[in-house]
């Protein structure tokens, strides 16, 4: 039994910025293993996803660098291309290949406290398939895949398809304060995270940029403070990264004030170059103790 198994597909990624171009593997589970990866082993981790056989060597990357990876086959790796401007908040996104849904099947040897599922599009994952993990363990989610629709190479915002069915079963929720508005058409992300409680999440969090972010579980807000990177290189994998944070601690039986600290620091280290995050706990703590005076 793993504490943590988190599922979702690798990518290729094209990344676009003032900067500079990069293409790398990428993806919620690429950006969560790395950074669960460089992280003392305090938890048992495990990856699991689907690629197809041209991005094996990135499968065997991260096994060679310590990563437990399962993988299951696909006809196709996902393929984004992530455009930024001078504001890294704002990205615009096109599919150029896109991979199989995770099925029920792929599920049934998987063991593990939590589920950590990284969707990338709207149908990685079936209803069926969240209520059939919900069964083995708890279900964390980012949300950012459900809200993705591709139609042609171009991917749009839409509203969240079995959205009820699906937050019945999640105990965990990830999200950011674009998405926020996309799912409840509201920009208070305290009326949000109060409205998801009431749909049967547990811990509500939503990440607020360059403001912070904002937990709701067990009744109370919790105001994560942002700190400052020394440069904005690339944002590309800030979510998953917090999420990582976030999850490695709530593991651990911290509380949600100190695991959001700790996954917001991680980010801000994360937001210093492109890539999975790469530093070390230290580092982590450094940030939260020189920022925290």
């Amino acid at each position: 039994m793993k504490d943590i198994c988190c599922i979702g597909h690798i990518t290729r990624d094209k990344i676009i910025t003032p900067k500079q171009t990069v293409k790398m593997g990428g993806g919620t589970a690429f950006y969560f293993a790395y950074g669960m990866n460089q992280l003392p082993r305090k938890i048992d981790f495990q990856l699991l996803t689907k690629v197809g056989e041209g991005a094996m060597d990135e499968v065997e990357k991260m096994r060679q660098a310590g990563i437990e990876v399962v993988c299951h086959p696909s006809r196709h790796t996902v393929y984004f291309e992530n455009k930024y401007g001078a504001n890294s908040n704002n990205r615009t996104q096109r599919v150029l290949a896109k991979a199989d849904p995770f099925t029920v099947d792929e599920m049934r040897d998987v063991e593990a406290r939590i589920f950590h599922l990284g969707s990338l599009l709207d149908d990685d994952f079936s209803p069926e398939t969240v209520k059939f993990l919900s069964t083995k363990g708890r279900i964390s989610i980012d949300v950012q895949g459900y809200l993705r629709e591709v139609r042609g190479e171009h991917v749009y915002a839409v509203d969240w398809k079995n959205k009820e069915e699906i937050l019945a079963c999640t105990d965990i929720l990830k999200l950011n304060e674009h998405e926020m508005e996309v799912i409840s058409g509201s920009k208070n992300p305290r009326t949000v995270a109060m409205q998801l409680h009431e749909m049967g999440v547990n811990e509500v969090v939503i990440t607020l940029g360059s403001y912070g972010s904002l937990i709701y579980a067990d009744g109370k807000f919790y105001e994560i403070p942002a700190y400052e990177p020394h440069e904005v290189v690339d944002a590309t994998g800030c979510g998953d990264t917090y999420s990582t944070g976030y999850l490695y601690c709530r593991l651990q039986g911290m509380g949600y004030m100190e695991s959001g600290k700790f996954a917001a620091a991680m980010c801000t280290l994360k937001l210093e170059h492109s890539g999975p995050f790469d530093r070390t706990i230290e580092e982590i703590e450094d940030i939260i103790r020189s920022q925290s005076r």
